[in-house]
């Protein structure tokens, strides 16, 4: 599982020029799922984003995690993220999961932050996305499961 964290102070998402998601201060997670990936992924995934302190504390220093600023996650399903560009000019996304095994881990993993009592909004899984955001710092993070001692 793969996954683009982007600390915000505030992001949107619209299908069909209807917003179907919204946050204010916290992180855009674009979440790729490939053919392999498992619960225990998502929730190392989960977990990593949920406690990352890369917020400014009262010194101006990444120290604070989400929760201690009451953050938000705008999680969005990014089959792209699983692209091979080491041939040719156009991606292959074969390791990507197809829809019907991604979809049950991108609900589980949803699930999974709202357990642990972050305020979550989504995309439409599969659809057509417009993502608007206003990246902070600018910070962005890469997480990818295969490199955790899971």
């Amino acid at each position: 599982m793969r996954a683009v964290v982007q600390r915000v102070t505030e992001a949107s998402v619209e299908v069909e020029r209807r917003t179907v998601g919204k946050i204010g201060r916290g992180y855009v997670v674009l979440l790729g799922i490939a053919r392999d990936d498992t619960e225990r992924a998502a929730d190392f995934i989960a977990d990593r984003i949920i406690a990352m302190r890369v917020f400014a504390d009262p010194a101006g220093k990444m120290n604070l995690a989400l929760e201690a600023v009451a953050g938000e996650l705008l999680i969005i399903s990014q089959f792209t993220l699983h692209a091979d560009t080491s041939r040719g000019r156009r991606p292959s996304f074969l390791a990507a999961a197809p829809g019907d095994l991604a979809r049950p881990l991108y609900e589980h993993f949803v699930a999974y932050c709202r357990a642990r009592k972050v305020a979550v909004a989504t995309g439409d899984f599969g659809a057509d996305m417009q993502v608007k955001l206003i990246c902070d710092g600018p910070v962005t993070i890469l997480l990818d499961s295969r490199q955790a001692p899971i």
